[in-house]
């Protein structure tokens, strides 16, 4: 039985038995039992319902106990806990859930989404720095999740290919071809000085914009072939100017003063007016005095154009400078048909490179900072995909170069990709050896053992696990749990055996479990984008 359909069937009783509606007990869930209380899960239901009920806690968990004999066996504790053993027939049920492949993971209640996801999105400016490859890990890892949870997802990177940033890159190319210093404003890189150098012999003659163009499409081409390298396939790699051809902005503008929340002050054109965004000092321009089109009313064209493709939810993955502005953007696609909660922008902070004692500032057009291909090719894509899926967005990261490189399990994925390698080498080890590795047992016969019956429970925590992430967007808790559900692994493999010929029924249960937990872990592992090697 999978965790959430135990937790349905516990909800009912406790529906039932106090005559309450879902809303009621919308606080209904499952959790771990406290460390001092001897059991395989707990509801602290009881305490929270205390008001609603009118009743102390421990009286509540002492009908709730009652409702759920005799088909549970529960107990209750102080302060209003009811803690529940498992019977090993809903174990077994799991395990061979688990082992039956992905699609056991998937919610009914989310095979209706239909998510964008866009994440990345780096101005084509220059080489993909750690931020690149900290938004490259939550929104690829997040995408994964949510589809193996039912949901129908789409990746996206929005390449900024028109501008006053692009127009800077063209000439800072040019200066550098030139054998001149790139203007004040513009990019400093020593990646100027390399594309430079293969570049064409008639760029010489080229415009400015022929300047631009090309070196936006040598940019282009470096981020493709970086997130190839870090394991991230976008579907789509949407430029700016096709908004612009579609006429884009001018639709966002017209559907925006159609809701009359536009208004023109000093020969511009503002956003805000009967906007969910009430102060003065937050409204802003659309359309500039000389007739631009500003980023702002772009963004908000770009985002209805993701509705008109048939979205239901949108999530953009931003980086810390960005932060300013989420409200306004907030308020402008939630006014063009996202509707409460068809929007959610998540801010991902800095990240910073710690290589011994010191930590390297980046700053891209400077050139002073390290690309993300710099960092794969000495850590690995492995390590850089579980170091920066360990930190929740909201939470600064300092990637550690040092211990990303050890090979030991101070490494936490190192830690985590060797539970993987040595279940592969005992199921090798059990072929070499004769034994069936496929063998059945009597499940009526097994009586589990405290690190057995410790990894089972984990295993049911996975599917939770995951609705967590969803929830949260963020990928951190599950790089937490594999952590974790290898700890409880090394802790039952250094007390048990798995291959006991004079026990075959162990035996082939013992094997039976780990192919569970080899699942797990590689599945787990596949949703961050990181491999699940078999020897290491």
């Amino acid at each position: 039985m999978k965790l959430s359909a135990l937790e349905a069937e516990l909800k009912k009783r406790a529906l039932r038995a106090f005559a309450l509606d879902q809303n009621q007990a919308a606080a209904f869930s499952l959790c771990a039992s406290p460390p001092h209380i001897h059991s395989d899960i707990s509801v602290a239901w009881p305490i929270a319902a205390a008001k609603l009920l009118k009743k102390p806690p421990l009286k509540i968990a002492e009908e709730l106990k009652t409702a759920l004999e005799p088909d549970f066996e529960a107990g209750i504790a102080a302060p209003g806990f009811v803690n529940i053993n498992l019977k090993n027939e809903l174990l077994f049920e799991a395990l061979r859930g688990i082992v039956s492949g992905p699609a056991y993971f998937k919610n009914p209640e989310r095979a209706g989404q239909k998510i964008n996801i866009e994440f990345v999105s780096a101005n084509p400016t220059g080489p993909m720095h750690l931020g690149s490859g900290c938004g490259a890990t939550l929104g690829d890892s997040l995408a994964r999740i949510f589809r193996t949870l039912g949901a129908d997802v789409s990746t996206e990177y929005y390449v900024n290919n028109v501008g006053r940033q692009v127009e800077l890159l063209g000439l800072s190319l040019r200066a550098r071809l030139e054998g001149k210093e790139p203007p004040e404003d513009g990019y400093q890189g020593e990646y100027l000085k390399e594309l430079v150098a293969v570049m064409p012999g008639e760029a010489a003659s080229w415009t400015d914009a022929q300047f631009s163009e090309y070196a936006v499409t040598e940019m282009l081409s470096l981020h493709k072939a970086d997130m190839k390298a870090f394991g991230v396939n976008f579907n789509r790699w949407f430029l700016e100017s096709e908004l612009h051809a579609a006429g884009g902005p001018a639709k966002a503008l017209a559907a925006l003063k159609e809701r009359g929340m536009v208004y023109e002050k000093e020969g511009a054109v503002w956003f805000g007016a009967a906007s969910e965004l009430k102060s003065d000092d937050k409204d802003r321009v659309l359309v500039k005095a000389d007739g631009r089109n500003t980023y702002f009313l772009n963004d908000i064209a770009y985002h209805l154009n993701k509705f008109s493709r048939g979205f239901t939810r949108l999530i953009d993955i931003w980086g810390a400078d960005h932060h300013g502005y989420v409200s306004r953007m907030e308020a402008a696609v939630g006014a063009l048909g996202g509707g409460k909660g068809g929007f959610k922008v998540i801010i991902h902070q800095q990240v910073a490179l710690k290589r011994g004692q010191e930590l390297i500032k980046m700053s891209k057009r400077a050139g002073n900072f390290i690309p993300l291909k710099e960092l794969v090719e000495e850590v690995g894509a492995d390590a850089c995909r579980f170091f920066f899926a360990m930190r929740g967005p909201n939470t600064h990261l300092i990637f550690d170069i040092d211990l990303a490189k050890k090979r030991s399990n101070e490494n936490p994925v190192y830690y985590v990709q060797y539970v993987h390698a040595r279940i592969c080498s005992i199921f090798a080890n059990a072929a070499e050896k004769g034994v069936d590795v496929k063998a059945g047992f009597e499940e009526a016969e097994i009586t589990f053992n405290p690190e057995e019956r410790a990894l089972i429970l984990k295993l049911l925590w996975f599917e939770k696990t995951l609705e967590t992430c969803a929830e949260d967007f963020s990928p951190h808790y599950l790089t937490t749990y594999l952590t974790e559900l290898s700890a409880l692994f090394h802790s039952f493999y250094t007390k048990h055996k798995v291959l006991v010929p004079e026990q075959p029924q162990t035996t082939a249960m013992r094997l039976f479990l780990l192919k569970a937990v080899k699942t797990v872990i590689s599945d787990g592992l596949t949703l961050l984008g990181v491999s699940s090697p078999e020897k290491m």
